[in-house]
């Protein structure tokens, strides 16, 4: 089923979107690259899964279920890899620039903790630390938990903690955009050069819809993560030269009887068999790396389910390991240090950053009630 909304782009918007306490605001000592974290080997994946779902009342035997996924990888994530080569990029872009600014690696669900990581900002007598946080979107997955891990985090150290500034959200911004369409359209070309008539389809994480559509303080705020990736969809399809595709979802969890958004990218693609399709180029716009909800739900069930169907998938590259998006969290950086925003595209908003706590003066958080 084609997407409901697949309009053009909207013009470039480069307005800093910044509370004034964080943008413009100076240079920081420091640059932490913040993410969710994952297991380093077999023992390590059902303490860590149990770190993720503490206090949600998951059952042990969905635990299990989830645990197969990264036994089928070795019980190792690729994710802590793929943040390591990100920050090793931004270091070296950092390097060419002639600017000496540590970064660091930390995590919210396994090591190194953020909590750790702060007490070593501390340690090391870093009074300004920027975060980047591993997701381009809105809302409270994808920005308010990081705000509060950060806040977590600096409790816990106390008196001692540095400021921690979290950079904007990216998920319209030219360097992700373009790198997410050089790589779609590679797979659309190798599509056509086989002789097939591919069908594009993006696919981002599902959320409950009760989540997406929670109310904010005004209209502007309500389906904010939907509407950014969909946006997001549409500037990618457009850089890529193509004007029909379709928005799908994966790797849904909870119970069932909780609607989240659909369809499911394992349901559309037999959905589209079943319409005559016979080649899919699938891009993960919903993530910036490899992991293990890439690798296994579109690289392995994906992948068996278009191979029992007779249709050719590809799937488009993720941009994390780029020299383009350590480039991009640079242009982050600056927004937060010298007000210069990075150009966004687009008309769905992007929110910024706040410091020690100050909301950014938007409904991200807001919608679930964690301003």
């Amino acid at each position: 089923m084609p997407s409901p909304e697949n309009s053009a782009p909207g013009p470039v918007d480069t307005t800093p979107v910044l509370t004034p306490s964080a943008a413009g605001s100076g240079r920081v000592d420091a640059l932490v690259l913040l993410s969710f974290g994952g297991p380093e080997s077999p023992d390590d994946v059902m303490p860590f899964l149990e770190n993720v779902t503490r206090g949600r009342g998951i059952p042990r035997e969905r635990l299990e279920e989830v645990a197969e996924h990264y036994y089928h990888l070795g019980g190792k994530s690729p994710l802590n890899s793929l943040n390591l080569q990100i920050i090793d990029n931004l270091r070296a872009e950092l390097a060419a620039s002639g600017r000496e600014l540590p970064v660091f690696f930390a995590n919210r669900n396994w090591a190194p903790y953020v909590e750790d990581v702060t007490a070593e900002l501390a340690e090391q007598k870093i009074a300004r630390a920027a975060v980047f946080a591993t997701s381009a979107w809105g809302g409270y997955s994808g920005c308010g938990q990081y705000h509060e891990d950060i806040a977590r985090a600096r409790a816990a150290v106390g008196d001692a903690a540095p400021e921690m500034i979290k950079l904007g959200q990216f998920f319209s911004t030219e360097r992700f955009i373009s790198t997410f369409a050089a790589a779609t359209r590679t797979q659309l070309d190798a599509a056509i050069e086989a002789g097939e008539r591919p069908r594009l389809v993006f696919t981002a994480h599902s959320i409950p819809i009760s989540a997406d559509k929670a109310a904010g303080p005004d209209e502007e705020s309500r389906g904010l993560y939907s509407r950014q990736v969909r946006s997001a969809a549409e500037l990618v399809a457009a850089e890529a030269g193509v004007d029909d595709f379709d928005l799908v979802w994966q790797s849904r969890s909870g119970p069932p009887q909780v609607p989240w958004l659909e369809p499911d990218i394992v349901d559309h693609a037999t959905s589209l068999a079943e319409a005559g399709e016979t080649s899919l180029v699938v891009c993960p716009i919903g993530f910036i790396s490899d992991h293990v909800e890439v690798v296994w739900d579109l690289d392995n069930e994906l992948a068996e389910e278009c191979e029992s169907l007779g249709v050719t998938l590809r799937r488009a590259a993720t941009p994390g390991d780029t020299t383009e998006f350590a480039r991009m969290v640079l242009d982050l950086l600056a927004e937060v240090e010298t007000g210069e925003s990075p150009a966004r595209l687009g008309e769905v908003p992007s929110y910024g950053c706040r410091a020690n706590g100050v909301a950014c003066g938007t409904a991200c958080c807001a919608l679930f009630g964690r301003g």
